[in-house]
């Protein structure tokens, strides 16, 4: 399952895991999320919905390039940065290689566009 996210005239490609919480990030895709940076690790930006947490763990440890979702907040997280576990931090999938080296030079908060690419 794929999606595309659109910052500033950049396109990025994820690929979704096919799980309960990424075909509820499909479902109400697409969508505008104004994005927040966080520690210069991290976008993060409210979605419109929660997503399903069943079958997921009470946390993860993401590595640089992981799709998430941050529970608490409802939120959606690109990872450019590495990130320590967390509680409540949902693997989601995978943004293309490129994408962290190219999130990581745009400072500060950003509006990402993002759309479902492929349902299959």
């Amino acid at each position: 399952m794929q999606i595309e996210i659109r910052v500033a005239g950049e396109r990025f490609a994820a690929t979704v895991d096919d799980t309960p919480a990424g075909r509820d990030l499909l479902a109400q895709l697409p969508q505008t999320i104004e994005m927040t940076d966080h520690g210069g690790v991290e976008k993060t930006g409210r979605l419109q919905a929660p997503l399903s947490l069943y079958g997921q763990p009470d946390g993860a440890d993401p590595d640089v390039g992981d799709l998430g979702y941050y529970a608490p907040g409802n939120d959606l997280v690109l990872y450019y940065g590495d990130q320590s576990y967390y509680t409540g931090i949902v693997i989601l999938g995978r943004l293309d290689e490129t994408a962290p080296s190219r999130l990581a030079v745009m400072a500060g908060d950003i509006t990402a566009n993002v759309t479902a690419t492929d349902a299959s």
